[in-house]
């Protein structure tokens, strides 16, 4: 069964990137998460497994945390499955 997927881009303030992140988790269907810069540059990439959201995602989650601190912008892209 071939499983087609599609991209979401949110630019979020760097205060908000943790609130949203697991904001788009709760939502589910979620297969990678990637935080970029205001500049584009990749800052980090989450691949998501279905089933193993809660407590594999929260060192993700704490590392996104310290990032946020030092961003004043960011865009969050969400590989979602369909």
């Amino acid at each position: 069964m071939d499983e087609k997927t599609r991209t979401e881009e949110f630019s979020v303030d760097g205060e908000r990137i943790v609130s949203k992140i697991k904001e788009l988790l709760h939502e589910g269907n979620i297969r990678k998460v990637i935080i970029k810069d205001k500049d584009g540059k990749v800052l980090l990439e989450i691949p998501v497994t279905i089933g193993v959201v809660g407590v594999l995602i929260a060192p993700q989650l704490a590392a996104l945390g310290a990032i946020a601190a030092l961003l004043t912008e960011a865009t969050i892209v969400v590989e979602k499955t369909e």
